[in-house]
């Protein structure tokens, strides 16, 4: 075993260690919200839904099926704005007044994409709905860290072939500890939970996408873009990471014609570009129809998964603005990068939102981003500088996948609510992770990227003892003024 592979065991033992001994008492039962355990459930029980009410009213989807006086039958749900308007699943809006229904019928479904329903499948055929998911969590997230060390340290070699020294490990070791406890991962690792476990397993499998990238496995990074649909749909998205690094190769290697003289070699480029396209598309596309097919069986809808259908505070401006809007994004944009903590003069002296923290006030590490070492707008000369000129490639092939990712959530209906800090950038940390190893490749030896990392890993830890633990920490307001 090599001497990284040791490392990375080493570190899936401590960051394991580090968030069971954080989870505490949590790891001897499930959480409150063991959506994905009910989802396989109902899978076991050749279910679509849940054969019955949920056990609490939390993030469930519901569609209501009524039978009107004429006998005809209608299945969607009621808007909050007018009581007697329904909104079918196909989304016509009837006008049914409560006169007219003779019989009416609820089915509770999960909402939330299923990839790791099916990952807890084995282990629900075997303990139901007394299965742990706060120990899978748990167990899932000290193998993130771990994994993200291996990748750090494949891609100096990745982008380098005449190099055949090992990097040194100080940088990677140290942007993995910002990753694994000095970010909004650590809390959310030690949570079990929907909303958490979503995030847990959506890391672990971008981590596995990047592993596969280098080097290029199309087999293996269809199926990981597959399963990133079916957990997060918007990290789909780093599919187009592997078109343009396939692109990026096909430029710089001699085995495809150069993109250079694209126009005289279009027909030969293409078909050297066809096979690992296709490798990569079958497992992508086969998961993703397994997807839409469950939700055009539940909700009559390809790309609904049942967010739509949520009976929560948000419902009423899901129905009247969608699930993405641009009316969502000053809020989330106010979340994302302004929310701080609100000082008090007396116990418990300071409180955080449940809209959570600014993303670099929780990992102020990820500001380094904004000067990086090596430009990302300035060419290196490729005969004399062929490394760097790769690193600035994939660089912008990053930024490029982290924009539509990041969009979506700035767009989304809910903030993050309820969160110490804002989780929905774990749909991009592992990627922004990467930016920091492959822009600034010196600043391990800065004394203030060290201090950064160490103030995020105490705040990171403050926010993973109190969450969900010490209400008295917390304020249900936006800004430290309300």
């Amino acid at each position: 075993m090599s001497r990284d592979r040791r490392v990375a065991v080493w570190l899936f033992v401590l960051f394991t260690a580090i968030f069971g001994a954080t989870a505490g008492q949590r790891l001897v039962r499930p959480s409150t919200d063991t959506h994905f355990v009910y989802q396989a459930e109902s899978w076991l029980h050749r279910r679509l839904d849940l054969g019955g009410p949920p056990p609490h009213q939390n993030d469930w989807a519901e569609v209501e099926t009524l039978t009107l006086r004429s006998g005809r039958k209608v299945s969607g749900m009621f808007l909050r704005a007018n009581p007697t308007r329904f909104r079918t699943l196909s989304g016509v809006v009837d006008e049914i007044p409560s006169t007219e229904i003779v019989a009416r019928e609820r089915k509770y479904y999960v909402s939330f994409p299923p990839f790791p329903s099916m990952l807890m499948l084995p282990f629900v055929a075997v303990f139901h709905h007394r299965t742990n998911d706060v120990l899978l969590t748990v167990l899932l997230a000290g193998l993130v860290p771990a994994l993200l060390y291996l990748l750090l340290r494949r891609i100096p070699r990745a982008l380098d072939r005449t190099n055949t020294e090992s990097p040194p490990e100080s940088f990677d070791l140290w942007l993995t500890v910002m990753f694994g406890i000095g970010s909004v991962f650590y809390f959310s690792a030690v949570q079990g939970q929907v909303w958490f476990t979503a995030h847990i397993v959506a890391s672990l499998l971008a981590v596995l996408f990047l592993l596969c990238l280098f080097p290029l496995r199309p087999l293996a990074c269809g199926f990981l873009c597959g399963a990133l649909f079916l957990t997060r749909p918007q990290m789909a998205s780093m599919g187009l990471l592997f078109v343009l690094e396939l692109l990026r190769r096909a430029a710089d290697s001699p085995a495809y014609p150069s993109l250079r003289l694209l126009q005289r070699e279009l027909v030969p480029t293409l078909r050297k570009l066809a096979k690992p396209l296709v490798l990569f598309a079958l497992p992508a596309a086969t998961l993703a129809g397994l997807g839409v097919t469950l939700n055009w069986l539940r909700f009559g809808r390809l790309f609904e998964f049942g967010h739509s259908f949520l009976q929560t505070i948000q419902a009423d401006n899901i129905q009247r603005f969608g699930l993405m809007n641009y009316q969502f994004l000053p809020r989330n944009l106010a979340t994302a990068l302004t929310l701080l903590p609100k000082l008090l003069p007396q116990f418990p002296y300071v409180q955080v939102s449940y809209h959570g923290l600014a993303l670099w006030f929780t990992t102020p590490a990820l500001l380094f981003l904004l000067w990086p070492q090596r430009p990302l707008w300035l060419p290196s000369p490729i005969d004399r500088e062929p490394a760097q000129e790769r690193s600035r490639q994939l660089r912008l092939g990053i930024c490029l996948t982290i924009v539509p990712i990041a969009l979506a959530s700035l767009l989304y209906q809910n903030s993050g609510f309820v969160q110490f800090g804002y989780r929905f950038s774990l749909d991009y940390m592992v990627l922004l992770v990467l930016l920091l190893r492959l822009g600034s490749p010196t600043i391990p030896g800065s004394l203030l990227f060290r201090v950064c990392v160490v103030f995020g890993v105490v705040i990171n830890l403050f926010g993973a003892l109190t969450f969900n633990r010490m209400g008295a920490f917390y304020f249900n307001g936006f800004f430290p003024v309300n």
